[in-house]
Parts: structure tokens; sequence; C-alpha cells
């Protein structure tokens, strides 16, 4: 279940983006799919969403995703690192402006030696890649939830730049 805000955020991104005439993909791992649902529960989302890549498994960020298997060996999925090459290669692979990503922990163990909570999103666009790292506190159900709120937050910090993004010390952000 989406929150208010959730949805807001959502419809909110997606407009500006419809406005600009730009376009948005989501490459997600922990979300697992919730991050392109939260997208298109918003009516009118095809006018900028293109879709998304699961890529829960480390060799389909490899292979859809075009992420180096060389940065994952070195740096893990569960890195800035990572996060940036999955929003890059979504970007890439399906033709959009926009790529954001997720990539973390949810629970209910630890994974690479990185605690629940931990997670990476990334937004890449046609200059930049965005990264924040979150420390999320919850079951599953909320981390999941927390990461694709952040996600958007991100994406809409850079799309609306005077509005600007959460301190990273605020709001679960790092």
């Amino acid at each position: 279940m989406t929150t208010e805000p959730g949805r807001a955020l959502a419809a909110g991104v997606l407009e500006t983006l419809a406005r600009r005439g730009e376009t948005v993909a989501t490459a997600e791992s922990l979300t697992g799919g919730l991050l392109s649902a939260r997208l298109t529960d918003v009516p009118g989302a095809s006018r900028s969403f293109v879709g998304g890549v699961v890529s829960y498994a480390t060799h389909v960020k490899v292979s859809a995703l075009d992420v180096p298997a060389d940065l994952v060996e070195q740096h893990g999925v569960i890195s800035e690192e990572c996060a940036s090459a999955m929003a890059r290669g979504v970007r890439t692979r399906l033709g959009s402006t926009w790529g954001i990503a997720t990539t973390g922990v949810a629970g209910p163990d630890a994974q690479e030696g990185r605690p629940v909570g931990t997670v990476w999103v990334a937004v890449a666009g046609p200059d930049h890649v965005e990264t924040r790292e979150l420390a999320l506190e919850g079951d599953r159900w909320a981390i999941r939830q927390a990461s694709c709120d952040a996600a958007l937050a991100v994406l809409d910090g850079v799309l609306t730049p005077e509005d600007g993004v959460l301190p990273r010390e605020e709001g679960g952000l790092r």
C-alpha cells in the first residue's frame, strides 16, 4: 500500500517529466518492481514512464543493465557504484531521458557485510548521476516503500532543483 505522500510524489515527478517532454525508466533490485508500480499507479504515466528492469539477481544486473562484472566484484551490488551503473544502464537500454535505480538490503539478513536497511538509489540523466545512501529502519515492506520514496525524491530534486532534495542527514538519508 502506497502512502498519499508517495502517490503525490510520483504524480508530481511524472507531471514535471511530461511538461519537460522527458522520460524515465527504472532499474530495481530490492524494490522488486514497486517503484515501477508506484509510477504506473498514476493515471497518464505512459506520457513519461517507458518501462523498467527488475534486476533482483546479480547476473541480471550484469546482463540486462550492462553493470560491469568487475565493478560488482570490486564494490558489490549494494554500493554507490552499482546503483550508478544500474541507472545509467537502464537509461541507455530503454532510451529514456532519466534512469532511476534502487539496490540494497531489505532484510531479513545482512548482505555483503552491509546491515539491513542499507540502500543506494541513483538517478542518471543526460549530464550526471546523482546518488544517495540510505540508512532505513523497519521491516522489508517499510524499507522497500521508503526506498521508492527516496528514489523519487532524488529524481524530483534533480528535476526541480529549486525545491531541492532532503539533506543527506534528514529523513533517513546519509
